[in-house]
């Protein structure tokens, strides 16, 4: 659909940078040192003259100890009501798909609506996620396959989802098309964000794959 070749919202990735590495108590050399970048390049991003790859994100995210969605995440005061143009959406990269929030990241309440794109492939990895409230599952478009505590389930277009979140869940698109997904997680505990554990545990994935590939070369 047309909405979504629109220009993401812009996020000052630089800026977040430094905030969580002023945050953690990290020089740069140091962050430098951890994420296996130099203090050239890690300059270069924090004075926003440079705009960091994916693979680059991941690695920073790892030598912080946030997942990625840290790095573009911004702390607004939260409203009640909250409007979001389609071009205004927070859009974050993860392997083999976009996660987009809906509003939840500005709402005062416990509900956090977001929507997945998810290539042939991709998965919340191997582990599994548990976390607290309620999941609402929507599939827009092409085929998701959710596990919840072994029962297996296969969304097709149209087809919804809705169970407690404390139980073990993972997913992945099998299929060889493009999903799209809305996702509502509600009721969870205060201060907890728990659409970054679908994210983080899809880096894990990622890390996982790349340390295997890296054993065998």
């Amino acid at each position: 659909m047309e909405f979504y070749e629109k220009e993401a919202k812009s996020v000052d990735v630089g800026g977040r940078l430094r905030e969580l590495r002023v945050e953690r108590g990290l020089s740069m050399r140091a962050l430098a040192r951890k994420s296996g970048l130099s203090a050239n390049a890690l300059s270069m991003i924090e004075r926003g003259r440079s705009s960091p790859s994916v693979s680059t994100l991941y690695k920073l995210a790892g030598a912080l100890e946030v997942p990625i969605t840290c790095m573009f995440r911004e702390e607004l005061q939260g409203s009640n009501v909250v409007f979001k143009k389609a071009s205004e959406r927070t859009r974050v990269p993860f392997p083999r798909g976009l996660w987009e929030g809906l509003g939840g990241e500005a709402f005062i309440g416990r509900v956090e609506p977001f929507m997945l794109t998810l290539e042939s492939g991709a998965s919340s990895g191997p582990f599994g996620i548990v976390h607290s409230g309620h999941e609402f599952v929507l599939c827009l478009r092409g085929e998701l396959e959710y596990e919840v505590e072994g029962q297996r389930f296969v969304l097709e277009a149209g087809d919804s989802l809705l169970f407690a979140a404390q139980l073990k869940h993972r997913w992945r698109n099998r299929s060889k098309k493009v999903c799209n997904a809305i996702f509502v997680l509600s009721s969870f505990e205060h201060g907890e964000r728990p659409s970054e554990f679908h994210i983080s545990s899809s880096l894990k994935d990622k890390n996982n794959e790349e340390s295997t590939d890296e054993s065998e070369t």
